[in-house]
């Protein structure tokens, strides 16, 4: 698993702000053609402008010092592309090169696309910036009924929810984006609403779902005609399925032990409001015209300048500490992060996920805009570049910032790999597991989180959740860590017994702001099946007092006594049921050596007392 553990943070402002990846993947499949090395593509046919002299060899250089195996860049000034050019590999094996029309996935800059989609729907009066989101979504809950009450399009837009990430509730899981939905309310915040600026891709998601909802039609459906159909985005997509069925697009990489490898593409379709599009730097260049130009294109009124103008507005301050004097402190609009750079405003995102980094930039007081698209995991080089040609477009010295991020990631190693010495200082040497390994096997589920599988093989638990498999070792007591060598390495896992001294529950940190997930051990599948179930019903005699063992459809037992209400009998382990609502209450079903059913056992705080069945 990667990204939601501790890890190497490079604490520099604005370098990227990317979709972060959370799991790591497998092997990538290799499909396309060798093709002949592209040109660089200008737009209007001329050469790029004297202000980019030289940048070619300069970006070249430094792709090589971050190992970035492809790259695609454009910039658009004066209402035209002036500059677009691929760079490197986007199939290293195939030797196949990268183009202006290679497809990349662009990760969160697809959030600003999300919050374009909620400005034409608010200039078409079906949708108000600031009304409740239950307004238009009557089922929306969070686990903070105030925020959800109040929360507004605006605040699913700006990161002001109150949530952290939660990441690991989608990332490699298999729910719907309506199940995403259903699943925010037992999900913890970890400030009050509206408090604290929290990067949220679980809310931006729920804004594209409204939007659909609205509209009649899917998120994808609608911005593909209100907004990439219009500004002739034709190789644009919303799933690196669809990617991967054209002619031009860039494979994922990811490097590891000082090594590029090729990786699996990451399906995120079911988050897609908040980063699933794919798109090449020509597209794009269109894209970032469309918000130069204050939401016109092609001298029609694509989202009303209106509704730019409070997209592209400070909606909540980003509090970061200061760290560059030429990076003066950010705030966030509506899809868009907003900060001075050495003086002139510049509004910027970036954008990751698994193989992927990106980064989409313009500076509307100085009318030009810059898209870097870039086939690595979580590299800096979209920022450094892109700092580079604002240099160069403002006419001002460069900054060396890869040497300033490189000083910045080491500091960051170095911290990591301290923290990493303190965090075991706490180990307790000598313990062992409380109970065989067999009896923590099992399912534990988490009503927004999903399952943790815990299985075993040979003398070693083993661990699934989402995309992540790996080993546990034992750590102390009931505790065990995640084995591994990616970012999630050393999580910990921690077990627990009930009062009959059963393993019912584990916590995992899935999410640092929050108190560990508590997972609830599942009893076995069988236990709700019919086959399994209808031989318990009949009637048990308590001494005179008879009750009934019932089947209410086809996988549910009750349990009636007269003059009591009717009781659902919840699946525990084996034949043993709790009743549902009653703590300390369960009925265990007992059989003969035939696997006949004999008698009851009802367990209670006062004793345990037996049944025989008629």
């Amino acid at each position: 698993m990667k990204r939601a553990s501790a890890r190497v943070v490079i604490l520099f402002i604005l370098i990227a702000l990317v979709f972060h990846p959370v799991f790591p993947g497998h092997a990538a499949q290799q499909t396309q053609k060798a093709q002949p090395a592209p040109k660089a593509e200008k737009a209007d046919k001329t050469e790029p402008k004297l202000d980019l002299k030289g940048f070619d060899e300069f970006a070249a250089k430094l792709m090589a010092d971050w190992k970035v195996p492809g790259m695609a860049v454009s910039v658009v000034k004066g209402g035209k592309v002036i500059y677009a050019q691929g760079f490197g590999m986007k199939d290293v094996k195939q030797g196949l090169k990268v183009t202006p029309h290679t497809l990349f996935a662009i990760g969160s800059c697809s959030k600003a696309f999300t919050a374009a989609d909620m400005g034409i729907l608010v200039d078409e009066g079906k949708v108000a910036w600031d009304k409740p989101v239950r307004t238009y979504l009557p089922a929306f809950k969070l686990y903070d009924e105030n925020a959800a009450e109040h929360m507004t399009p605006r605040d699913l837009l700006c990161h002001r929810s109150g949530l952290p990430r939660h990441d690991l509730v989608w990332y490699g899981a298999s729910f719907s984006r309506k199940q995403l939905f259903d699943r925010l309310q037992y999900l913890e915040p970890s400030k009050d609403f509206r408090e604290l600026w929290q990067y949220q891709n679980l809310m931006v998601m729920t804004a594209g779902y409204l939007v659909g909802e609205v509209a009649g039609m899917n998120w994808e459906d609608f911005t593909r005609k209100k907004i990439m159909e219009p500004l002739g985005m034709k190789e644009s997509n919303f799933s690196v399925k669809d990617s991967q069925k054209t002619p031009d697009y860039a494979l994922p990489y990811n490097e590891k032990k000082d090594k590029i490898e090729v990786m699996p593409f990451r399906n995120i379709d079911e988050i897609g409001p908040a980063g699933s599009i794919n798109s090449n730097v020509m597209d794009m260049a269109n894209w970032v015209l469309l918000n130069l130009a204050k939401g016109k294109f092609g001298g029609k009124q694509i989202v009303s300048e209106a509704s730019m103008a409070q997209i592209h507005s400070p909606q909540m301050v980003v509090q970061q500490p200061l760290q560059y004097k030429e990076v003066l402190y950010p705030s966030y609009g509506m899809g868009w992060m907003i900060v001075p750079y050495r003086g002139h405003l510049m509004l910027q995102h970036g954008g990751g996920i698994d193989g992927f980094s990106a980064l989409v930039c313009f500076m509307p007081q100085d009318d030009f805009g810059i898209v870097i698209l870039t086939n690595k995991s979580a590299t800096p080089l979209t920022s450094i570049l892109n700092y580079n040609i604002c240099d160069r477009l403002l006419g001002l010295d460069q900054i060396d910032w890869s040497t300033r991020i490189k000083d910045a990631q080491k500091k960051a190693r170095d911290a990591a790999d301290k923290a990493k010495k303190e965090a075991d200082k706490d180990r307790k040497a000598g313990t062992k597991p409380s109970h065989p390994l067999e009896e923590y096997v099992g399912d534990y589920e988490h009503p927004g989180y999903g399952v943790i599988m815990i299985g075993k093989a040979g003398d070693a638990l083993k661990v699934k959740f989402n995309s992540l498999e790996g080993d546990l070792r034992h750590y102390h007591y009931d505790v065990f860590e995640i084995a591994g060598e990616d970012d999630t390495a050393n999580r910990k896992i921690a077990f627990f017994a009930d009062l009959k001294g059963n393993v019912n529950s584990l916590s995992v940190q899935l999410e640092p702001s929050v108190k560990d997930i508590v997972f609830t051990r599942t009893a076995s599948r069988a236990m709700s099946e019919k086959s399994f179930l209808e031989k318990f019903v009949g009637q048990y005699d308590f001494g005179g007092v008879v009750a009934t063992v019932a089947l209410k459809g086809d996988n549910t037992l009750t349990l009636t006594v007269p003059g009591q209400p009717v009781y659902e009998l919840v699946p525990y382990r084996g034949t043993e049921f709790n009743l549902k609502g009653m703590q300390g209450y369960s009925i265990e079903f007992r059989m003969d050596s035939s696997g006949n059913v004999i008698e009851i056992i009802s367990h209670q705080p006062n004793g345990a007392f037996t049944a025989k069945k008629k």
